[in-house]
């Protein structure tokens, strides 16, 4: 009974769209809750620093709505990261394309989420925020300087954004989707 009202939900998804468990971590002052909110309101809110975690649902795109957890950044606040990782189907990992003195941090702080078991094999966008500040770096030299390259066995793409005009957040958006249907078949 269990195999077939499970072969039905399944099937019923594919025509209906299904939802997809995504968590958006980065470095603190990354633009996490910035797009978070840009993605679910369509403005610009002003921000605090995020103690704890924000969760919100994301308008379907391509058939696929997001529960989207965005949790705090600040050093003290990355060690409970791991909590978040069960059953996440996609990763955005928001990094300030303006900020390199902060990309080796960055890369540290992600390598660490995609060796766990957890996170094994969840595909993942790298939004590179702040492309409108002077000295951004844009999203191939990002992932040179986050040495994505070398990661082998799983799926990722950067994608250039800004907060808080929208500009590349949808775009961004429909390749994590492509990437996580991919991952869920």
């Amino acid at each position: 009974m269990g195999l077939l009202l499970s072969t039905l939900h399944n099937t019923l998804m594919r025509f209906t769209g299904y939802e997809a468990r995504i968590l958006m971590l980065g470095l603190d002052a990354a633009g996490k809750t910035t797009i978070l909110y840009r993605l679910k309101l369509q403005e610009t809110v002003t921000t605090v620093p995020t103690i704890g975690f924000n969760v919100e649902t994301v308008q379907p795109i391509r058939n696929v709505t997001f529960t989207v957890w965005d949790v705090g950044g600040q050093d003290r606040i990355r060690a409970l990261w791991k909590y978040y990782y069960q059953n996440t189907d996609g990763l955005i990992f928001v990094v300030d394309s303006a900020d390199p003195e902060r990309f080796r941090e960055a890369s540290s702080e992600l390598s660490a989420i995609l060796e766990t078991d957890e996170m094994r094999g969840v595909p993942f966008v790298v939004m590179a925020n702040k492309q409108d500040l002077p000295g951004a770096r844009r999203p191939g030299e990002l992932s040179e300087e986050l040495e994505l390259r070398k990661m082998k066995g799983r799926r990722w793409h950067v994608q250039g954004c800004c907060a808080t005009t929208g500009d590349g957040l949808v775009e961004g958006l429909e390749i994590l989707t492509d990437l996580v249907k991919e991952f869920k078949k």
